[in-house]
């Protein structure tokens, strides 16, 4: 089946776990502003695409404390809950479609996807992501993804 990644905003690292380390049996993610997806990996396979985004160095996004930062894990790892960084929230959410349309097409080449990987899907993505980080912004909330093997 492969793994479903949840991206998802929330007030702070405490809430984000609350998505995941769940005693209430509801799926993951209920009740937070979310979105789930099959193939988009937050540390490594967005890793491009932050970079298009921002602007940053991989060496860069990759040194932010806020990458890939653990903040919740449910029994031996079959579900686990990352953060996203701030800058790449703020930059999203300052994108228009053209620019993030353009960002899409420049990832889809970056390697980080086999060859058949659909643009529309990349595109797609982002800017359900962009949105995310836009309602996320306006809220003061970050942004995070619950990864479920």
């Amino acid at each position: 089946m492969g793994a479903l990644y949840g991206y998802y905003a929330a007030a702070d690292d405490e809430d984000a776990m609350r998505a995941v380390v769940r005693e209430d049996e509801q799926p993951l993610g209920t009740g937070y502003d979310t979105f789930v997806v099959k193939g988009v990996d937050p540390v490594v396979g967005l890793l491009p695409a932050e970079v298009l985004v921002t602007g940053r160095s991989a060496e860069a996004v990759g040194a932010d404390p806020r990458h890939g930062h653990l903040v919740g894990m449910v029994g031996d790892g079959e579900v686990v809950a990352l953060s996203l960084t701030d800058s790449l929230r703020d930059s999203l959410a300052r994108l228009d479609g053209k620019a993030l349309g353009e960002a899409a097409r420049d990832w889809s080449a970056s390697g980080a996807f086999s060859a058949e990987s659909d643009l529309s899907g990349l595109t797609g993505f982002l800017e359900d992501l962009a949105a995310l980080a836009e309602r996320a912004l306006a809220r003061g909330h970050r942004l995070y993804c619950w990864m479920a093997v």
